[in-house]
């Protein structure tokens, strides 16, 4: 088979895909226009892909685009997922689910809740948690999406949305960047909802 990895570089994810002895292709680049024919490819991956898949390539592999989203379906859709989940305290977990024209909307493959202590964790922490969870998730649901036997259901509930400008208004609470504690992020949120400013 032939897969198309869309995302940053994740050696442990590349490495686990070419086991079954797959050629293994990878970009971040945004996806051409479709023209005449289809890619030859069998599997599309997506993991922390900064673009919207295009309508024509969705159109063309249907339920072979397959996204790793790290939140807890319908929560959190779009940017920044890990972030919210501890700002809007919503449900934190990984989701697998075939990608269709919304955003992060597909019908779900799999996914699982992440527990974790807001008191331990920093927003960096928090990531590393959830993409060894999503991974997991990953490794234990592929080859039965390989095969063509995964049984899709569709995503309950109106869930949460952010997109990438949503970050700009808390922007300056990240006093550490992604090694600010949650708690202190969190404190510092509700007080900004408290004042009527969030």
């Amino acid at each position: 088979m032939r897969i198309l990895l869309l995302g940053p570089e994740r050696l442990s994810l590349l490495g686990f895909l070419k086991t079954f002895g797959d050629e293994v292709s990878r970009t971040e680049e945004r996806l051409p226009t479709l023209t005449r024919s289809r890619p030859d490819y069998d599997f599309i991956v997506s993991y922390g892909y900064r673009h919207l898949i295009r309508p024509d390539w969705i159109a063309a592999f249907p339920q072979q685009v397959v996204n790793l989203h790290i939140s807890y379906l319908p929560w959190n859709r779009g940017s920044d997922p890990n972030l919210w989940s501890f700002l809007d305290d919503t449900p934190k977990g990984v989701s697998l689910h075939f990608v269709d024209a919304g955003l992060d909307t597909g019908p779900l493959i799999a996914q699982r809740e992440v527990a974790m202590q807001e008191a331990q964790e920093t927003l960096a922490s928090s990531y590393v948690c959830l993409n060894e969870a999503m991974e997991e998730l990953f490794r234990e649901h592929w080859p039965v999406i390989r095969a063509g036997k995964s049984v899709p259901v569709k995503q309950i509930g109106a869930g949460s949305s952010h997109r990438l400008k949503d970050r700009e208004a808390v922007a300056h609470l990240l006093t550490q960047g992604w090694k600010t504690p949650v708690s202190e992020l969190v404190a510092a949120y509700r007080a900004m909802k408290e004042a009527g400013i969030a």
